[in-house]
């Protein structure tokens, strides 16, 4: 039947984590680590595999499977509507909560429910209950805030997209290994996707999932995005607290600490949005002397400052998260948390100044 193959990238926001969901400008860019998902379908035939929907989630070791006719009954026959994505109905998530209550997923990995959840809306509502094997191989960390649930989601929405024949990828005159999708084919890979993202983040803003899908660097609001070219690169390390977290919880807790102080969060997510304007305005600047150079950047450090102040001001930062800062504020350098926060990473510009020492003393 043929195996179908999808990968979607991570990213990083460099400001409005969670204020974008209050309707602020956020800036976010792709990252070069991906997650990779193969499809492969089964015919009928194949008796040992028959009348199965598998997945192999290579980074936990962890297999799972369901028969079609359990999938049949629970979730019924939704193939109506592959070029309309829909919400998942609350029916439609307690059925998939049931399934899943049948699984022995580890208590340590109990947080991959969620993601076993998207999975199966989206398989069931992309193909229906043909049995097929999903093997999904993330390069991305998981919970730390670099997009890996909306790169599950994306490259899953492309593979399953792709083998229902709703999208083709374009290979160019030189055929590489991975080829790419029409503007229409990505609109439709992110609209699947945002479905699996608020299934498994309650209320996502759809920012991880469009940056994920179209790559490069946006400003997204509202549902709407436009890509931000520059010519000077923004060069950011990532440091990794390994310290977990729940994004959806963290999510809610900032709506929840809006609810109790409307007035004051108001102000926060406005400022907030101030910041990401001024700096995609910035990021877009053509400079090319190394003063100006300095100047834009320092000018991009004072605002990622200013971003984390106002994202402890929404209660998301960790004492993980501090100590980085902390640590990297003794050689100068600013950093601010990336994603959902709570742990996670933390991102630190890297000057031209440092980048420039390095080659001249290397």
């Amino acid at each position: 039947m043929g195996e179908f193959r999808a990968r979607a990238l991570g990213k990083i926001i460099l400001a409005s984590e969670h204020a974008v969901v209050h309707g602020s400008a956020a800036i976010a860019a792709a990252i070069d680590l991906y997650t990779q998902s193969s499809l492969h379908l089964l015919p009928p035939s194949e008796e040992e595999d028959a009348g199965k929907v598998e997945v192999d989630l290579r980074d936990t070791g962890l297999v799972f499977s369901w028969p079609c006719s359990q999938l049949w009954e629970a979730l019924g026959d939704k193939l109506a509507g592959v070029n309309s994505p829909r919400p998942c109905s609350s029916d439609e998530l307690a059925a998939m909560a049931k399934l899943l209550e049948q699984e022995e997923i580890p208590e340590d990995k109990i947080w991959i429910a969620a993601g076993l959840s998207a999975f199966l809306y989206l398989y069931t509502s992309i193909l229906g209950c043909r049995p097929g094997k999903a093997v999904v191989k993330p390069d991305l960390p998981l919970g730390a805030g670099l997009g890996s649930s909306a790169a599950f989601c994306v490259s899953i929405s492309g593979a399953l997209l792709a083998a229902a024949g709703a999208v083709c990828a374009q290979f160019g005159n030189s055929r590489t290994e991975w080829g790419s999708f029409g503007k229409d084919d990505l609109e439709l890979v992110n609209q699947w996707a945002f479905q699996g993202e608020k299934i498994i983040h309650g209320k996502p803003s759809g920012i991880d999932n469009a940056v994920s899908t179209f790559g490069s660097m946006i400003k997204f609001k509202n549902g709407k995005f436009t890509n931000l070219k520059s010519s000077n690169p923004v060069k950011m390390l990532i440091t990794d607290t390994r310290v977990g977290r729940n994004t959806k919880a963290l999510v809610a807790g900032v709506s929840e600490r809006v609810s109790r102080h409307p007035d004051a969060l108001a102000s926060v997510i406005s400022a907030v949005n101030s910041i990401s304007e001024e700096l995609s305005s910035i990021v877009e600047l053509a400079v090319e002397d190394e003063i100006a150079i300095t100047a834009k950047e320092e000018k991009l450090a004072e605002l990622m400052e200013m971003n984390q102040g106002l994202l402890q001001c929404m209660g998301v930062s960790h004492s993980s998260i501090e100590t980085v800062l902390r640590t990297t504020l003794k050689y100068n350098l600013v950093s601010k948390l990336t994603g959902a926060g709570g742990g996670g990473c933390v991102l630190t510009l890297i000057p031209s100044r440092i980048l420039l020492c390095l080659t001249l003393y290397s």
